[in-house]
């Protein structure tokens, strides 16, 4: 009898896998993103591993479907983004590109899914460019933008009373962003931007540009850039006393990785907004612990919102029995996102999954209590404030009354 209900569930779900619209028989998931460079920490390999730890937990074997994940290096160059995109979509099969760390990479590959009707999972790009002119039917922007980054972090700042602020800006499409936003926010609350500089991707030497940070009298000084452009930022200002002469750092794309590389004694303090920390509930806990054994570090919130998107396409591929591109995509702007990374998450028309963040401020080194104990939660962000109102949007998907 149990052999027999076994044959019966294997046919079930043959016949299940034959019904749905599955091109080529399996679902193909390409993650796509640096592995070498600025970013590796940020996304990188271990993101991978996030995606595949969404593929299983999906249990797609079970449901008479083959799920496959394949990743690539972008070297933060979108030409070779592009090229291994047509690629992966041409030739390949591919039906989803996930991650895209690096604003001017997700742009281009966002674009040629466009053209294609191919789905991008944009888990580590900042731009809002993606959510606004550039937006895609098959395009969703899933866990931060320059907006939420800008606006969370500079609005506390401000409400703490400082408001002379300096800017270090990466020179590309995110960091121009990035400084835009954080401007337009610095201004309406009544602060003045007294100065700014822009600095290349991969920066090793930040000395000329904290001297000038350091001579305009600034309060704060806000760091519009990520990686290890970031982390090198802030030991540099250490080396030169930043802080000891009355002027603070605000980090706006913090991931707890750059906070473990460098050292509590160094970040304590740093405020910043995320869209997850890994302690912050049990549900968090549990996964981060499972991610933790397979890659022996806790996730961030690029690591947890790849596990999160690739979950929820696969979610859609199995409500809409196809895996073709714009009907998946339709699909997941219908379902809700309901998971560790996001609670009662609903997908926006312009793709931007619209979420509750934190306010978190790295901890003094005697208040770590373990290892990737880093972050004092001080507050939960509504998702209305950290999410670019429909009404200001530029993406003409978007239907404004």
């Amino acid at each position: 009898m149990r052999k027999f209900s076994f044959i019966a569930a294997s046919l079930a779900s043959t016949v299940m896998a034959n019904a749905q619209g599955i091109s080529g028989d399996v679902i193909r998931i390409g993650v796509l993103n640096d592995q070498t460079g600025t970013y590796a920490d940020f996304g990188g390999l271990t993101s991978v591993e996030a995606a595949r730890m969404a593929a299983e937990d999906f249990g797609a074997a079970a449901k008479g479907l083959k799920i496959e994940i394949i990743a690539a290096d972008h070297q933060n160059k979108a030409d070779i983004a592009s090229a291994l995109a047509r690629r992966w979509f041409d030739v390949d099969g591919v039906d989803a590109i996930a991650d895209l760390t690096n604003s001017a990479v997700a742009i281009a590959v966002n674009t040629i899914g466009k053209e294609r009707g191919k789905v991008t999972l944009m888990t580590g790009p900042a731009t809002t460019r993606l959510t606004n002119e550039d937006c895609s039917p098959t395009g969703f922007h899933w866990v931060f933008d320059t907006y939420s980054q800008s606006v969370g972090t500079a609005r506390s700042i401000l409400e703490q009373g400082k408001k002379k602020w300096f800017l270090l800006t990466a020179d590309y499409a995110f960091g121009h962003q990035m400084a835009s936003e954080l401007t337009n926010v610095v201004t309406k609350g009544g602060g003045t931007i007294s100065g700014s500089v822009r600095h290349p991707l991969g920066t090793a030497d930040f000395g000329s540009f904290l001297l000038q940070a350091q001579s305009s009298g600034a309060e704060i000084i806000g760091l519009a850039n990520a990686g290890t452009d970031t982390i090198n930022a802030i030991k540099q200002a250490s080396e030169f006393g930043i802080a000891q002469g009355g002027q603070n750092l605000a980090g706006l794309v913090i991931v707890i990785s750059d906070v473990h590389a460098l050292g509590l004694k160094q970040a304590q303090g740093l405020l910043a907004t995320t869209a997850f920390y890994w302690d912050r509930d049990d549900a968090s806990r549990e996964w981060s612990k499972r991610f933790e054994a397979r890659t022996g570090r806790k996730p961030g919130m690029v690591q947890a919102g790849t596990y999160s998107s690739v979950l929820h396409y696969l979610k859609a591929i199995e409500a809409a029995k196809t895996d073709d591109g714009p009907t998946v995509a339709k699909k997941m702007r219908e379902l809700p996102v309901n998971d560790f990374f996001a609670t009662k998450g609903e997908v926006r028309a312009d793709g931007r999954l619209v979420k509750d963040m934190y306010l978190v401020e790295v901890k003094k080194p005697e208040e770590s209590k373990a290892p990737w104990d880093y972050y004092r939660v001080l507050r939960t962000i509504p998702a209305a404030e950290v999410t670019q109102p429909l009404s200001a949007s530029a993406c003409p998907l978007v239907k404004k009354n």
